[in-house]
């Protein structure tokens, strides 16, 4: 017998499950490592965006307060209201938004471009309070305030200055901060800020490039992963249908045209293919060695009693018919014609029978002008087939030759899906046939479980 190429070798479906598992552990924890850098890139990118908005707002931050401090001290030299002095003092040792600011910035070392700048901003701020101060002692001089913050008592006035009267000292603190002097170095702070936020800008765009460009790269690794899982599953799908699905498939249709099975698939499925083309072989070989003239009916050439018996043993109940044939009136051909004309009678019957029928399907005599008829491989009910061919053969029985007067059969049908085993079948059919009989000659009766007759 031969087998289909690569039928010696094979793969275990343990191994493949083995393998399933092991891949599917693997793209699992792919996609969860990829998509948990995934996130950290976002977070990431996201981080790089909060980080360039606090440098910017740090910055930003120190400017607003040395502009504040400008127009407080602005507005106590030109009319000299304390509360002006106390607003600029408050910003400048409670607020301290400057020093803060710039402790913010100090907090990110890649920053140091623009902390260098917003440093320079913060020493030009601190050298124009000293400006700022004196003008401020000046107007404290001119309205004569007994309270005022320790940081103006330090301040000492040239002897021009305090020989001044109290309207030039005003005129003196309000050209002080307001000249162009003042405003030049206000410009040089408002310079070193810019300067300040161009690097912020200049670091963020550096570090968001090499955020997206990294974020880039994950989402191309997620994208191969995809696909490397989606191949992974089709050759999977592939595999199991090649070593398994296909060989099983394969396997069903060589059983229902009682063939060999092909050695094909996984090891497990090619040992049950060589498992049961051995029974297979086995059973062949006893039915084409069986003793033709123990088991064949010496008259007729069918099987006998004893080859129905055997026969029996070998059968799926599930997909095959049993047709009980029994020759109406059968003692008065023999009464009326002889026996030698009953003989020839029951020849032609069984000529009839295996004409009708198909070669795998096997024809018995099981005694005197009892015939059983076994449809094997039939697979589901086939009820107008049946019928076809039992009244195809009683037909040709109605036809008289050959020395044989015409006659006819009646016929008990049972499906052995129907009954429990090879016994309880022929019960089935038996009934049937009892049940046709009752009916006439020339009839035919199926055995129902439902309405068993």
């Amino acid at each position: 017998m031969k087998h289909d190429k690569g039928a010696k070798g094979g793969i275990s479906l343990r191994a493949i499950h083995a393998c399933l598992v092991v891949v599917t552990v693997l793209m699992s924890g792919a996609v969860i490592y990829s998509t948990m850098r995934l996130a950290n890139s976002f977070t990431r990118v996201t981080g790089a965006t909060e980080e360039h908005l606090e440098l910017e707002e740090a910055a930003l931050e120190l400017m607003e307060a040395s502009d504040y401090l400008t127009e407080r001290v602005q507005r106590f030299t030109v009319d000299g209201n304390k509360c002006f002095m106390d607003e600029y003092f408050t910003e400048a040792l409670e607020s301290t938004r400057r020093e803060k600011a710039l402790a913010k910035m100090e907090q990110d070392p890649q920053a140091h471009a623009a902390l260098k700048e917003l440093r320079r901003a913060m020493d030009n701020s601190v050298k124009l309070m000293d400006r700022e101060y004196y003008a401020m002692r000046l107007v404290v001089e001119a309205k004569e305030y007994a309270n005022y913050p320790e940081q103006l008592r330090n301040v000492e006035l040239t002897q021009e200055d305090q020989q001044l009267s109290a309207s030039d000292k005003m005129h003196r603190a309000t050209q002080m901060v307001l000249d162009d002097d003042y405003y030049a170095q206000k410009e040089l702070i408002r310079s070193n800020m810019q300067r300040s936020l161009d690097e912020v800008e200049r670091h963020t765009r550096e570090v968001d490039d090499a955020e997206l460009e990294g974020l880039q790269q994950e989402i191309a690794g997620v994208r191969i992963i995809a696909v490397f899982m989606v191949l992974a599953i089709l050759f999977l799908v592939w595999l199991t249908a090649r070593l398994g699905i296909n060989p099983v498939l394969l396997a069903v249709d060589r059983i229902k045209h009682d063939s060999p099975i092909p050695e094909l698939g996984a090891n497990e499925f090619r040992y049950l293919a060589r498992e049961y083309n051995k029974m297979y072989a086995a059973y062949r070989s006893s039915i084409e060695h069986l003793n033709f003239k123990a088991c064949h009916d010496e008259l007729t050439g069918v099987y006998n009693r004893a080859g129905y018996q055997l026969l029996l043993s070998g059968i799926d109940l599930g997909s095959t018919y049993m047709l009980l044939f029994d020759v109406d009136d059968f003692k008065n051909i023999n009464d009326t014609y002889g026996h030698e004309t009953g003989d020839k009678a029951l020849v032609k019957l069984a000529e009839v029978l295996k004409s009708n029928f198909r070669a795998d399907d096997l024809v018995c005599r099981i005694g005197g002008d009892e015939f059983v008829v076994f449809m094997v491989h039939v697979g589901d009910l086939q009820h107008n087939l049946v019928v076809s061919k039992i009244e195809q053969i009683n037909e040709r029985l109605k036809k008289a030759g050959d020395g044989v007067p015409l006659f006819t059969v009646s016929v008990g049908v049972a499906f052995g899906a129907d009954a429990t085993d090879a016994e309880h079948l022929f019960e089935n059919a038996d009934t049937a046939m009892y049940e046709s009989k009752k009916n006439g000659k020339s009839t035919y009766s199926f055995y129902s479980p439902e309405a068993p007759v």
